[in-house]
């Protein structure tokens, strides 16, 4: 069974939007998009209400720095 996403957890949800969308066009990327793309992902189970930019500018952000950095996260063991 797939974990179940909240607002608060911006990277897990920007990892499956990165799964979901892999050939986004971060020129043309909104924060409406990203909120439409989360509250469509079948494991997001928080209130939609509860969206603002800050969590989604969080979502976005680690989004971004997942495809375009070589950070820890994506470092090989």
């Amino acid at each position: 069974m797939d974990e179940e996403l909240y607002w608060d957890s911006s990277y897990a949800i920007a990892r499956r939007l990165m799964a979901a969308h892999p050939d986004v066009d971060w020129t043309n990327l909104t924060l409406n998009m990203i909120y439409n793309w989360v509250i469509a992902l079948s494991e997001f189970k928080d209130d939609p209400r509860l969206a603002n930019d800050e969590l989604l500018t969080a979502i976005y952000q680690d989004w971004y720095e997942e495809t375009h950095y070589d950070h820890p996260r994506n470092a090989s063991l």
